[in-house]
């Protein structure tokens, strides 16, 4: 890992006949955003709202598959589903809870304790999850294939 701070920038561009602008950040493909149906945008673009939440569902894949790797644990697929609620509060709207539902899948049921240990670590470790200033909850199923 690089030395911290790290900085990351991203341009959102848009004009006034446009429904949708671009995301963009050096070396990455751009991302077409409108807002979400419940606003008024078409909703068959990537929003603020959703990638918000999409943010949340992949820190805590790539915390999980990181921890993982340091603790030498075996594993075949992760998913996360994320849920974000977004309300009123006060006279703001922001998002107020978060819930995770989380799938992993292993080859080995003895490794069942270790798994649920490292989702739960992985939960703590998510740089996303930790900024936000909601609810997170998290449940999970580990499977054995």
């Amino acid at each position: 890992m690089e030395p911290l701070p790290h900085v990351y920038t991203v341009r959102a561009v848009g004009n006034r006949q446009a429904v949708a602008l671009h995301c963009e950040s050096d070396d990455l493909p751009s991302l077409s955003v409108a807002g979400p149906a419940e606003f008024d945008g078409p909703g068959d673009l990537w929003s603020p709202e959703t990638l918000l939440t999409a943010a949340l569902a992949n820190c805590f894949v790539l915390s999980f598959k990181a921890i993982a790797t340091a603790s030498r644990f075996e594993w075949l697929d992760l998913q996360c589903e994320v849920e974000g609620e977004l309300d009123k509060v006060e006279r703001s709207l922001k998002f107020t809870r978060f819930h995770q539902q989380v799938v992993l899948r292993i080859s080995d049921e003895s490794g069942r304790e270790k798994a649920a240990k490292l989702l739960e670590k992985a939960e703590g470790a998510c740089l996303i999850g930790n900024s936000l200033n909601a609810q997170i909850t998290l449940d999970y199923k580990i499977t054995v294939a």
